[in-house]
Formats: structure tokens, C-alpha cells, sequence
């Protein structure tokens, strides 16, 4: 088997990119003072590489899902879409989650940003990489 083959069985599950969702929604809904201090992370704009892995991941974990399934591309890459539209949404949702219910949290338009690229970085190279194969078939 190769390594496409290998990644589509092992990522094909559902609850991995459900998992991967749940977590952001609990990283982010965490009150300020859960989390570790500036000190621990004293890296400028830390969070900003943070926004854009666990929304870029989410996007490929979801779309790496609904390639594993017998969809055609016009399907897949509707639900590609879906997929990168629900993950801005979600980010833009949760930062004003933040502003007004999170204790000890910031709203931050760079964060939503950082999410919105991560998201259209693994939207772009699912579309390229998972599309293209399906389509290569």
C-alpha cells in the first residue's frame, strides 16, 4: 500500500476530524486564565501559527474524510468548500465567542485571519492534491 493509501484508510475516519474540531471549540472556549502565560510561549505571534495549524489541519482532516469516500469531484469539491467556509465561520464565530463570553480572552481580527489562511492553505492544496487524484482516476 502506499503512503496515499495508508493516509486515506488511517484519516478516513469520522471521528478524527470531529475529534480535531471538538478540540478547537475547547481551546478556544477556555477562559484566559487556563491558559499558559507569555513567558512559556515567548515566541512573537505564537498564536498566530497556532490559529493557522488547527484550522488548517481541520480543513484537511474534513476533506481528507470526504476524499476517503466514493464521492464524485463535483461532490468532493462542494463539500471541499463547505468545508473551508465552515472553518471560517467557526473561527470568525469563536473570537467573538471570546469577546463576549470567554473571561480573560481578547477578540483579535489577526486571529480570525490567521484562520481564514490556514483554512484556504489546506482548502487550496486539498483541492489540488485530492481533487487532482480523483480526477486522475
Amino acid at each position: 500500500m502506499n503512503l496515499f493509501g495508508l493516509l486515506k484508510k488511517l484519516l478516513g475516519k469520522i471521528f478524527i476530524p470531529i475529534t480535531w474540531t471538538l478540540v478547537i471549540i475547547i481551546l478556544l472556549a477556555m477562559p484566559g486564565s487556563m491558559l499558559p502565560s507569555e513567558q512559556g510561549f515567548s515566541i512573537p505571534n505564537f498564536d498566530k501559527f497556532v490559529h493557522l495549524t488547527l484550522f488548517g489541519g481541520m480543513v484537511f482532516l474534513w476533506c481528507f474524510y470526504f476524499n476517503s469516500k466514493k464521492y464524485s469531484s463535483k461532490k468532493l469539491a462542494v463539500f471541499f468548500f463547505l468545508t473551508f467556509f465552515s472553518a471560517c465561520a467557526l473561527g470568525i464565530g469563536m473570537e467573538y465567542v471570546q469577546r463576549c463570553c470567554i473571561p480573560f480572552r481578547d477578540f483579535d481580527e489577526a486571529d480570525m485571519i490567521f484562520d481564514m489562511i490556514g483554512a484556504g492553505i489546506s482548502y487550496g492544496i486539498c483541492n489540488i492534491f485530492l481533487l487532482g487524484e480523483k480526477n486522475s482516476q
